[in-house]
This record gives C-alpha cells, structure tokens and sequence, in this order.
C-alpha cells in the first residue's frame, strides 16, 4: 500500500515540475537566446531575424530607411565600431550602425542596426538642443550648416544655425574609438537683452525591443541617479501611467538598455539636471535630461558638455568608460544581487576563452577550476552521505521504538547524530554552493554579448542557444520544429544520461519515496534544462562526469565505502 502511495506521490510532483516549470521559467528566468542554427532536411541553415511588425505603426507612416537616409543633407560617421551619420535636419543622430556585430552567425548577415530615422521602421535617434522663455531656438526642421565633412575619431564635426535675431547656435560632436559621441554645444548672445536659457538631450525611440523584461534581467529605460542604478521603470509602466517618470539627480546618466545594446546620454556630471522617461504617441518613448536655466547676457557665450553612448555593451568598454567617471557605467548589464560573484566568472570565463580560442572548450576548463576549488567540500560531502547510511538501522530503530513520542524521538535522533559525529546537512552544502554558481553562469551566458554566436563543435554554433538538434523531429529529418517545451536536443539528452549515472553511484537512499524520486529525476531535469542556452548544459554535463570520476576516485580509495554501502 506505502509503495502504492509513494509511486503516486511521485507521479504527481513529477508533472508538477513539468508543467508547472515553463510558467515558472517564463517569469524568473527569459529563455535563451534565439536559436542561432535550425536544422531541415538533415541540414544545418542559420535562422533569420524577423523585423517589428510594421502593422503595430500607423498604416502609411512607416517609410523605407534607403530614401529617407537620402533625402536631406548628412555627415558620415565612421569609425571602427560606428558607422552611420548626422541629419543635418534637426542635428539629430538618426542612423547608426555597428559593423563590428551581426544579426545572424550567417555570412550574409546584415550588421546591427541601432539608430534609425524618424517615420522609419522601429525609429530610433538622439539629439541635444536649448529651450528658452521668448527664445527663437532650432527645432526639429531646423536644417544646420557643418564645417567637417566627415565625422571620425581624428575628424570633429561643427554644426552652426543663427536664429536671425541675436543668438548663435553650435554643436561640436566628436566620437572616441568605441561608441562614445561628444556634443559641446555652445550659444553665443549678440542680442540687446539678456537671455534665459537651459540645454538638454534626448533619446527617442519607436517599438518595444523583441528581449523581454524579466524578474532577472531589465529590458527598458534605465539610469543611475544620485549613485544608484534604477531599473525600476519598464516600457508597460509607462504604458499604464503616469506616462512620465521624473527624476532629480546631480552626475549620472539615462536612457534604454536592450539585452546587448544600450543608447544612453550622460550630462555634465558635475551639474545637476533633470531626468524623465516619457510615453508618447502610439508607441514611442523618450529619455531625456535638461540641466538647470541660467541667464546668458549680451556679448556673453555658454558652453555645455555631454556625452551619447550608442553601442554594444561590451564589459571592458563600460568598466573603461566608469573608471574615467561615468558612475556605476557597467550597471548598464543587470548583473543583479550576485554582481560580487558574476563578475568573478565572467572574468575567468572571458580570460580563459581569450587564451583558448574556443568558447565552449573555456566552460569546461571553467568547469574544472570550479571542481578543483569544491573537491574539499565534495569529499566531506561524499563522507556525510556514507556516514548517514551507515546510521540508518539505527535511526529506523529509533523510529519503531518513538513511533508514537515524536518529542522523545527527535531527542534521540539528535543524540545519535552527536554520538556517531553525523550531520545531516553537510551533503546539502555543495548543492547550496552550486546554486550561485550555476545562476552566475546562467546570467554570463544571457547577458555579456561576449558569449552572443560562439560557437563549440559541430552543430552547435552559438552557446548563448538553445541546442538546435532535437531528438523528436530526428535531429531534422523530420520537416517540424518541435515546441520549446519538448524540444529535447542531444546536450539535454546527454545532461539526463549523466545524471542518471551519476544518481547510481551515490549511496542509495532508504526512504523508497526517495528512491523514486532520486529515479525520475534525470529525465525531469532532461526536460526543465532542455531550452536553456547550450552552454549551461555544456557545464552541467561536465559537472556530472567530475562528480562521477570524483566518487569513483573515492570510492576505489576507500573500498570500505562501498563495502559497507553493499552490505
């Protein structure tokens, strides 16, 4: 009857975790990246990158990028990791690309497109300007005259509009080898009167990023104020009101943060400014600072400074830029409450790819590092559990006698394990140990573009995916793409295969409920691992083939372990 009752109390916490993990998974942890490979027809083929839907745009607003880039007057910027250029309509920043990254692994594949014209598909693009109270000051149709021809890191661009009566209008830009644009603006008074006047900067962008905004990871507006990172509003704040979130900050920076790329602005940060995330029409947004108004009197000019990223997110570059005073600039990635440790791994994981060449070959080396440092605590551990089945006549002992004075019987129970020196939450401390670990990793392999289309061997070409080789469609044979869910690929097969050897060289459990549970297991993980990115599955399987190779090692140096597990 036990036996009855334990195979259906196993049945029923297995489709449990089944089906009750996806609902899980989808809130805490977003899926890996999209598969970078698919296989038809028993051939591998890169998948493409799908544009927004041009529906969710008002029909007849969206035009094509090629003849809007042409139609008015623009400087080129090029540079090694930008190329793009400045309309010269409205002196905004409303095309850059970067050459450096693809959509796709394919050859073909066109480079990441960041910033996009107004009236486009998925608009995006930057600007910085003056308001003042009775000030005639450039606006949006407001065509600026450049001396330059060519925006690089050795070659500024000036761009120069006279409003006509009295005041002057220049914005110098420069830009820095990575994806840093510089905007001194500076306004010169000629008039009769003095003038009051305050600048500021904006980032506007169309359309919500296709990465979702998870528990673990931003995607959406975020900042640093007053020196601290704020990841509290997203895109559906906004949409649901207020439709404008302020803030008041001295130093920092604001703008919108994707999975891997980030358009933020950065005021003068020794000057106090204000900051708003801001819904608009339909589904546009903006991030924008204005700094504090100041009078401006004849015969006098101001000059004010500030900065534009527009890039990849690239570690190294933002710790550059933070360690040259933009505070807290690598925040940018959402490393979240294990930032002490996920930096740790991924600098090890980062050096040792650097001096192997081979992303995946760096995950099992960083495998290895991790189970050198934890062999003392697996071996205690491993010396626990056989400890712990060595007492188990003797606690069931203890049961039958205490069976019905629960009090006396946790009394003995806790003078058995003092008297044989056991405790019984010292095989739980690696587990605990791991958890960290594999979420670190877990959090690497999402987050540092880094890691974004390395390839390992054979058919897995991007560890940030998913495994593209699923069992059920054989391996593409078969002319369907199973559903993430029952998307069981080779690296998930291989993870339960491990695992379930692994399960079989630990001391086997007395409890048959335990027994069961500890037997399905494998196969559950099979399923719960099978979406996330091929790299955290290349971990865990070499995780499970130490663990197997460590207790083997233990077990042939001490044979009166497994002596004593036999009898």
């Amino acid at each position: 009857m036990d036996d009855k009752k334990n195979i259906v109390l196993a049945v029923i916490l297995t489709a449990l975790i089944l089906f009750g993990w996806p609902y899980i998974a989808n809130h805490f942890f977003p899926t890996a990246n999209p598969p970078a490979t698919r296989v038809e027809g028993g051939k591998e083929t890169p998948v493409a990158q799908t544009g927004a839907d041009p529906a969710a745009d008002t029909p007849g607003a969206i035009r094509d990028r090629a003849l809007v880039l042409k139609e008015g007057p623009r400087i080129p910027i090029r540079t090694p990791k930008l190329t793009g250029s400045i309309n010269l309509k409205g002196a905004r920043i409303d095309d850059i690309v970067l050459p450096t990254y693809s959509e796709t692994i394919a050859k073909d594949s066109p480079a990441i497109r960041l910033f996009s014209p107004s009236g486009t598909q998925d608009a995006f693009f930057a600007g910085f300007g003056w308001q003042g109270e009775g000030l005639k000051t450039p606006d949006n149709n407001t065509v600026w005259t450049a001396q330059g021809t060519e925006l690089t890191p050795t070659s500024p661009v000036t761009l120069r509009w006279d409003n006509g009566v009295g005041q002057t209008f220049e914005i110098r830009y420069s830009v820095d080898q990575n994806y840093m644009i510089t905007a001194q603006q500076k306004l010169s008074n000629s008039g009769a009167g003095a003038v009051g006047v305050k600048s500021y900067g904006y980032v506007n962008r169309t359309g919500i990023p296709k990465d979702p905004d998870t528990w673990t990871i931003h995607i959406g507006p975020m900042g640093v104020f007053n020196g601290a990172a704020n990841y509290d509003v997203n895109y559906k704040d906004l949409d649901k009101g207020p439709s404008t979130q302020s803030f008041q900050s001295t130093g920092g920076w604001l703008g919108f943060t994707d999975k891997y790329w980030l358009s933020a602005l950065v005021p003068d940060q020794k000057e106090a400014f204000a900051g708003q995330f801001r819904k608009g029409a339909g589904t546009q947004y903006q991030a924008d600072y204005s700094l504090n108004p100041v009078m401006l009197a004849p015969g006098k000019a101001i000059t004010q400074t500030a900065r534009l990223f527009v890039g990849a997110k690239e570690v190294k570059t933002l710790e550059a830029y933070q360690d040259a005073g933009i505070p807290l600039f690598d925040r940018a990635i959402d490393w979240g409450w294990f930032y002490w440790f996920e930096k740790p791994i991924f600098a090890l994981l980062h050096w040792l790819f650097e001096h192997i060449g081979n992303f995946g070959v760096a995950i099992i080396c960083l495998t290895f590092v991790v189970r050198a440092l934890m062999f003392p605590v697996a071996q205690r551990q491993f010396a626990s559990m056989a400890a712990m089945r060595a007492v188990q006549p003797k606690m069931k002992a203890l049961q039958e006698k205490y069976k019905d004075d629960k009090p006396k019987l946790q009394q003995e129970m806790m003078e058995l394990y003092k008297r044989e020196k056991v405790n019984p939450l010292a095989g739980c401390l690696p587990i605990f140990i791991q958890i960290p670990i594999f979420f670190a990793l877990y959090k690497v392999l999402q987050l540092t573009i880094e890691m974004r289309h390395q390839p390992f061997v054979l058919w897995i070409k991007d560890l940030s995916a998913p495994d593209p080789l699923h069992i059920l469609n054989l391996f593409g044979l078969l002319p369907f793409t199973p559903p993430a869910f029952l998307g069981i690929g080779v690296l998930a097969l291989l993870l339960g295969i491990s695992m379930y050897f692994q399960f079989k060289l630990n001391p086997a459990q007395m409890d048959p409920m335990q027994q069961q549970v500890f037997a399905i297991m494998p196969w559950v993980m099979m399923f719960i691992m099978a979406p996330f990115a091929a790299g955290l599955l290349v971990y865990w399987i070499t995780n499970n083939c130490l663990s197997m190779a460590q207790q083997w090692w233990l077990y042939k140096r001490h044979p009166q372990l497994s002596a004593a597990e036999a009898k």
